[in-house]
């Protein structure tokens, strides 16, 4: 491929953003066609594919990120000796909710659960998987909540079109 020697350019740029980082963006810094940039991102994918290689570089929300391949994880965390900071059962449901029904009120997750949620939702904001995106036409303009490139992130998710079909998990639910 004509652009191979930007391979170490873009594989810096992953790395040092530890975000998901745009295609444009990578196409903007290097000052070449964003289909050269999926074109080596592409070949990087493939040369990192051998057991050896520790690292990968998934697409993540609109974005690439290098990141430690999965097999590794034990490995790295205990380096990290990181503490797991896991989410409640009722964190999960409720951003079980806001996934499967965005945009959604507090109501309208209150309604699913049969329980308050102002605790978990304030939990879930500060955790920065879901944010405010708009307010609802009615009485009252409530919030309305949805999923975060941080949500996709950390579920390993390119877009809320990977989640799976909840009809199909669940036939009764509309």
């Amino acid at each position: 491929m004509f652009y191979r020697h930007l391979q170490g350019a873009v594989e810096a740029l992953l790395f040092a953003s530890g975000q998901p980082l745009p295609a444009e963006k990578i196409a903007a810094i290097l000052n070449i066609h964003i289909d050269h940039v999926h074109a080596l991102i592409a070949e990087m994918s493939e040369a990192m594919k051998p057991e050896e290689r520790g690292l990968v570089i998934v697409e993540v929300g609109e974005g690439y990120q290098l990141c430690t391949k999965p097999i590794l994880v034990d490995i790295v965390n205990k380096l990290a000796e990181v503490q797991d900071s896991k989410l409640s059962t009722a964190a999960l449901e409720t951003l079980a909710i806001v996934a499967f029904k965005q945009p959604v009120t507090k109501q309208e997750i209150e309604g699913i659960r049969g329980v308050k949620a102002d605790r978990v939702i304030t939990t879930l904001l500060e955790r920065m998987l879901i944010k405010e995106i708009g307010r609802k036409e009615a009485i009252g303009r409530p919030i309305l909540y949805g999923t975060t490139n941080e949500f996709l992130q950390c579920f390993g998710l390119r877009s809320l079109e990977d989640l799976p079909d909840i009809s199909a998990l669940l036939p009764n639910i509309s």
